[in-house]
């Protein structure tokens, strides 16, 4: 299944850096330029294993996808159930590794795909990997320029507080 990837360094720990990849709303659409409109769906308040988002992007496609792992404050992912009908299987993930350099987090954002129908898959693979990569790079941007906004960063630190309320 091809795959592509994008990393940043951010200067925020771990914690935050997980909680800035998920902010949702106004605050989401501040720092994700790929984002237009999401929400959770079945009543969901918050991020979880099991939990479903809608999700419009900028072009206009949407993607209900369901977070298949949810690992404060070191990983993320989550997979496609009902999308663009040219994609066979979609998935992504982000991971979140401190640096020896305190206060700094790596960040890997990944993408997995398969197209259909399977004939085409020869150049839809190719292209896939050159759009899905320019998409992810100016993604992991945006978010490295929101681990910097002070809107983005007090929104995450209130996540990070309401979740450790519980």
């Amino acid at each position: 299944m091809p795959t592509v990837q994008a990393e940043v360094l951010v200067p925020v720990r771990p914690a935050l850096a997980f909680a800035v990849s998920q902010t949702h709303g106004e605050v989401r659409y501040r720092w994700d330029p790929f984002v237009r409109e999401q929400h959770f769906l079945a009543r969901a308040a918050e991020p979880g294993k099991g939990v479903q988002t809608f999700t419009r992007q900028r072009f206009g496609l949407s993607m209900i996808s369901e977070y298949v792992s949810y690992s404060p404050p070191t990983n993320v992912g989550m997979k496609m159930v009902q999308g663009p009908w040219f994609f066979d299987l979609f998935g992504g993930g982000w991971r979140f590794t401190p640096t020896d350099d305190e206060g700094r987090t790596r960040v890997t954002w990944r993408y997995n795909f398969r197209c259909r129908p399977s004939f085409l898959r020869p150049i839809a693979h190719p292209l896939g990997r050159w759009l899905l990569g320019r998409e992810i790079r100016r993604r992991i941007d945006g978010y490295a320029a929101g681990c910097s906004d002070e809107v983005v960063l007090a929104e995450a630190e209130r996540a990070i507080a309401r979740r450790d309320e519980r």
